[in-house]
């Protein structure tokens, strides 16, 4: 059976952007950019929304989803009380979890498109591997002039085998990108496979995350992502990993000054009707 349920992460204090990213406005009315992932969501099929908030920011959010998300939709909240990554917070709602075969996680500030989210949870209704992520090109996934971090996916028969994370990433006038981060290769292709934090689960292995999380070193190491517990797991032969693939864009809310850019291509793909005017339109 296919999830319904999607864990939305929105715990992040995103201090460098100067407001909360999740309810920054980018779509053609205004609409936020957690409301553009919901509905997107929405379109391929999600029924069920655990939102992760932190309790600074958590109230803030909470009430903007109670004044523009459709009533009946069902949503929860669940609380990550420290900023300790990612794996932090999709522990933070295992309660929300229970009797759930399945689910996929998301960032709150990245827009995938409803396709990205309609394969991931396809991909879950299947009887292949375990679990799975989404893998963007890293010429849909990078746009701008300032640097990002990306996760580059190293691929086996559409398996995944290992997951690295580039840092300074920016694209170059002939459409290649570099990464001045120290790592080889320093140049990356437009077809470079990239995590942007979509994950499919299985709730089985919310055990070996929470083992991960007590086991980790926070204070050597700190916050523990999904990519490095994802990594943890790699190689071992007990869980493995497809590579969904996203025909997608993936418009990603890093820096105050994408603003801008993103609401020009939510208007581009509105135009050209690959999305909907108006959010929560099936």
């Amino acid at each position: 059976m296919s999830t319904r349920t999607l864990v939305i992460l929105a715990a992040g204090r995103a201090r460098r952007f100067g407001s909360l990213k999740p309810l920054a406005p980018v779509g053609v009315n205004g609409e936020a950019v957690i409301d553009m992932i919901a509905s997107d969501a929405m379109v391929a099929g999600f029924t069920r929304f655990v939102v992760v908030v932190n309790p600074d920011t958590g109230p803030t959010i909470q009430e903007h989803i109670a004044q523009w998300w459709p009533r009946g939709l069902e949503v929860s909240f669940a609380v990550q009380e420290q900023a300790l990554g990612t794996v932090s917070a999709v522990l933070s709602a295992r309660d929300h979890l229970r009797g759930v075969e399945s689910f996929a996680v998301s960032n709150a500030d990245d827009l995938y498109g409803a396709e990205a989210f309609a394969r991931l949870r396809a991909s879950l209704g299947t009887s292949g591997p375990e679990h799975c992520v989404a893998g963007f090109e890293l010429g849909s996934a990078v746009y701008g002039e300032l640097p990002v971090s990306r996760g580059v996916c190293v691929i086996n028969d559409g398996e995944l085998v290992e997951i690295v994370e580039r840092h300074q990433v920016q694209r170059q006038e002939d459409g290649s990108f570099i990464a001045q981060d120290g790592l080889i290769p320093d140049r990356l292709t437009e077809d470079t496979p990239v995590s942007m934090n979509l994950w499919g689960f299985r709730t089985s292995l919310l055990d070996a995350m929470e083992e991960s999380f007590l086991a980790h070193d926070f204070e050597r190491n700190g916050e523990l992502q999904l990519s490095t517990f994802v990594g943890s797991l790699l190689g071992s032969g007990l869980e493995t990993f497809c590579v969904v693939p996203a025909n997608s864009t993936c418009l990603g809310v890093t820096h105050a000054q994408d603003l801008t850019t993103v609401k020009e291509l939510l208007l581009g793909q509105v135009r050209s009707g690959e999305r909907p005017a108006e959010v929560f339109v099936r």
